[in-house]
Formats: C-alpha cells, structure tokens, sequence
C-alpha cells in the first residue's frame, strides 16, 4: 500500500518499515546484544562509590533491584514501541513519528556525532588499558590497540550480520562465564581477612540518590535492541522477551556479583576498594587473580563494542535511507545484511574520538581550537582523564533525547490509537511515568555533574540542527512504501 510523499516538516519520513534484509535475529542473539552491551566495565570498579554512598549492605542491594525495576520500566515502554513501529533505527522512528524529522534527524545526528561513536572509543580504550595492564610492554601501544580493536570488529561486522551475532554471542557468553567463575571462586574461597584500617570507615554524608545515579548508569544500553527492530525472527513475541529477559538476567547478574564483593571482601573493604573483582579473585587464586579479571574486562569492552558496532549503525542505514543528501549511508551488502558504509563511517568516528581524546597531543589540538574561537579548553583533569571529560559531556544530551523517546509512548498512544500494538505496556501508564521520571532525574543529574562542559554533547547536536534545516531546504525526504 502506498503513501503520500512526505514533505519536509510532516509528522515523519514516509519509508518503508521492513528491514532492506531478512530478519537473522532469533530471541537469544538479542538478549546477547542487550547483556553484552549493557555489562560493560562498571560492574568492575564502580561499586565501590556506590557502597559508600548507599550507607549499608541492605541498601546498596536494595538499589541494585531498584534500578532493575526503572529499566525494567523503560524496557517494555520500548517493547510496545518497537513491536508497534518495527523499523531498524529504535528512537529515530519513534521521535520521527512523535514529534516531526528534526527529531529523528537530531537523535541519530547525536548518536554518530558523540554518543555512540564516543561510547565505542571509551570502550575501545578500556579494551587497551586493561591489555597494557597484563602485557605492561603494550602500553605505550595502548592508542594503537583501541583503535585496532574498533577497525578489526567493524571489519568483522561489515561481513555480515552473521558474523558480528556469533561474534557476540561467543563474547557475551565468555562474559557470563567469567562472571559466573568470581561468584563461584568467592563461594568456594571465603571470606576474607579485611585490612587492619579498612576496619572501620570514616563517617561521612551519604549520598542514595548519587549511588541510584551511578547504578543507573551501569544498567544503561539495554535500548539497542530496539535498532535492529526489523532484523529480528517473530518481532512481537521476540523483541518483548529479549528486552524483559536482558533486564532480569542483568539484575540477577548484578546482584550476584555484588552480593560475592560483599560475601569475600565485607562491606568495609568493598565500599573503599576501586578493584572489588580483582580483590575477590585474588584472594580465590592468588596474583593471578588480577590477570583472570584483566582478561574479563577485555572481553567485556569488546562486547560492548561489538554489540554497539552491529545495532548503532542501524540507525545511520535507516537515517541515510529516507534522505537523499544521506542516501550514500543506506549503502547495504544485502547478500549479508551489512550496512557497510554505515560502519565505515561509525569507525572513522570512532578512531578519530580515540586520537581526538585518548592523547594528550589531541587534547592538546582541541583545546588550541576552543582558545581559537575566544572559548577556554577544557578541564581534562577535573574529570579524570580524557574519556571521563567525553562521557561526563555527551550524558545531558543522550538523557535529553531519551526522555523525548518515554514522552513519545503517550504521543504515539494518542496520536496513533488506532495502530496496531502487539505489545502493549503493562500497567500503563504507571511504567512510561517511572521511565520519564527515570530520564528526568538522569538527565538533571549529568547537568549538575557536567555544567557547562556539557556543551561537548550539545553543541555538535546543535550543529545537526543547522544540518536538517539545509538539508531540507535542498530535498525533501524520499517517498518511500509503508
């Protein structure tokens, strides 16, 4: 059935909501592309803040299932949304449809831009910190490794689908075993000795809400799976599970691992260690305990990256597919369900984030620009390292964004109340209220952390502002079938 053209401005893009290639995507490859991006490297030195602001063992705990149950929240909000609209490309569709193209032009603008490329370059670093650290020659190679590691799985994943699924589910599955052997290391070793001066804590002000904050963070990413929407076999019965399933196996990973932190290290010990896992393994199996750990978090960040690899650059296929100023990023290899440009161009990013932050001689060059222009550079050390300074300043407006995506569950209920809806969220409109609220106070929490360094996110998404509005000056958007 065919549909008018759109014009530029019109509620959305009028394309085609099937997939340019067969759905390869069974339940499990997309619960591993949600474990494995989500589990990333935070589960390893995060939870030492998050003991010591939770005050208590019950209550650090008790958060832990509370941030289960706000991505919970969010999830099946997305679930309804994604069987609803199932198009690759997640919230691009859903802003596009909720609120008119500049949104949907902007979110995917931000993705490229910062958000996605920059959490790709974060963990890319990661990847080569923790290799440096077992193979300490590496380590003036640490650069050289990160961006090795982005050009080698976007590689692999320019092969295909296939390829970049088994590759993450191999990954995704060695995480799991790793985490699994600290929990049975800690049960099987006991507890320990806790230090002499780790006996006691100094007192201090608690602070729940930054503890909440910090967990949420960690649980982040679970919406990936809404990007590859139409690549997955049995969308209104696999995309609600994978997303309900990803949340609960995550929570239960979570409080396993934090409940072993607790079981080895005591809670005194735990809420002042910044290496809970490596201190667990090491008091399991010696020195080499760290090693094992330094291992896991490799693998860890390469799922990361190869999960954010295979679903962020749906989003710029489907983008460059409903514009014709974009349409060289909707290249596709159909044979093997690549969108190849897509991912060439998430790498170039990528790499040049890595060289841009990763090095003092780029923080060095973006600093000269910003003096350049009359702005001041930036303050690299305050954040604690360059990568620090990119997430702190991207998190305002990939919160900003994700709000619009829970506002868009009620715009679309109301806008679109006859559509379809496999799935609808249970409860409503009790869990969309909880993911606002969620957003709300998220994106209220990396605008007082960040300050004006939030510009870093900000300022390229305004530029892509000036971007839609010339690109569509110049073209409309392209009649597409529905």
């Amino acid at each position: 059935m065919s549909s008018p053209e759109a014009t530029p401005g019109s509620v959305h893009p009028q394309v085609d909501p099937v997939s340019p290639v067969p759905p390869r995507l069974g339940l499990w490859d997309a619960v591993s592309i949600i474990v494995g991006i989500v589990v990333g490297t935070s589960i390893f030195r995060s939870t030492g803040i998050i003991f010591d602001n939770a005050g208590t063992p019950s209550m650090a705990m008790a958060l832990w299932v509370l941030g289960g149950v706000l991505a919970w929240c969010g999830a099946v909000c997305y679930a309804e949304l994604a069987t609803t609209y199932p198009r690759d490309g997640g919230d691009y569709e859903y802003l596009n449809r909720a609120f008119g193209t500049w949104c949907g032009f902007l979110f995917s603008w931000a993705q490229l831009a910062t958000v996605i490329s920059g959490n790709i370059a974060i963990m890319a670093y990661a990847f080569a910190d923790y290799a440096a650290r077992l193979w300490p020659k590496l380590n003036t190679a640490a650069v050289a490794l990160a961006i090795g590691a982005v050009v080698a799985l976007s590689a692999l994943n320019a092969l295909g689908i296939v390829a970049g699924k088994v590759t993450q589910n191999i990954l995704t599955a060695l995480k799991v075993i790793g985490l699994s052997s600290i929990v049975i290391a800690g049960l099987w070793a006991g507890a320990a000795q806790p230090p002499a001066e780790a006996a006691g804590s100094t007192p201090h002000d608690l602070s729940i809400s930054l503890a909440l904050v910090f967990i949420l963070f960690t649980y982040g990413g679970w919406t990936h799976a809404a990007y590859v929407a139409a690549e997955v076999r049995d969308q209104r019965r696999n995309l609600p599970r994978a997303l309900v399933l990803g949340i609960v196996g995550i929570t239960l990973i979570y409080l396993a691992i934090n409940a072993t932190y607790l079981a080895v290290l005591g809670f005194d010990v735990a809420r002042q260690t910044s290496t809970p896992a490596a201190d667990v393994m090491e008091h399991a199996v010696g020195p080499w305990g760290g090693r094992v750990i330094s291992l896991l978090v490799m693998l860890s960040a390469l799922g990361a990256i190869n999960g954010m690899i295979l679903t962020g650059t749906r989003i710029y296929a489907v983008w460059g597919a409903d514009y014709p100023a974009l349409k060289w990023l909707g290249t596709w290899n159909r044979n093997n369900a690549a969108p190849i440009v897509a991912i060439a161009a998430q790498a170039i990013i990528a790499v040049l984030l890595i060289a841009l932050v990763g090095t003092s001689a780029g923080r060095s060059a973006f600093d000269a620009a910003l003096t350049a222009i009359g702005l001041k550079g930036l303050p690299w050390e305050i954040y604690h390292g360059g990568f620090e300074t990119l997430v702190a300043g991207s998190a305002p407006v990939y919160w900003a964004l994700t709000l619009l995506t829970a506002i868009s569950t009620f715009v679309l209920r109301f806008r679109d109340s006859n559509a379809d809806r496999p799935f609808r969220t249970p409860l409503f409109p009790l869990p969309a209220i909880v993911f606002c609220g969620t957003c709300v106070y998220l994106l209220r929490a990396s605008l007082l952390y960040a300050k004006w360094l939030s510009l870093i996110g900000f300022a390229p998404t305004a530029v892509g502002i000036v971007a839609w509005l010339a690109i569509r000056r110049r073209s409309t958007i392209s009649n597409h079938h529905r």
